[in-house]
């Protein structure tokens, strides 16, 4: 239901009125009640996206996420990792520590 804007033309009191959109205008002011009431056209409310997660979790194309999965820096290597293979040297065959 849209909040709606009145203002009072006899004693110029603005107010509003949460109602559904099949109600008639309300034209008796709380005020001073004058008959004089009119709807203010508003602006409505805004959508407001904030923070990081919408477009990048919500519409972002098979191919974007698998580049960017691509760009992420890579895990580095434990200090005891095997040189040739990045594994962790007690389980690797070769056995050899990264410099």
């Amino acid at each position: 239901m849209p909040t709606y804007e009145y203002e009072c033309g006899a004693c110029k009191h603005a107010f509003e009125r949460f109602q559904p959109m099949t109600s008639k205008p309300v034209r008796t002011c709380p005020a001073c009640g004058s008959r004089r009431v009119r709807r203010l056209l508003g602006t409505g409310a805004a959508l407001i996206f904030k923070g990081a997660g919408f477009y990048a979790t919500d519409h972002r194309s098979e191919s974007y996420k698998e580049g960017a999965k691509k760009d992420k820096p890579a895990a580095p290597a434990p200090a005891d990792a095997c040189a040739s293979c990045k594994k962790d040297a007690a389980s690797c065959p070769k056995g050899k520590k990264a410099d």
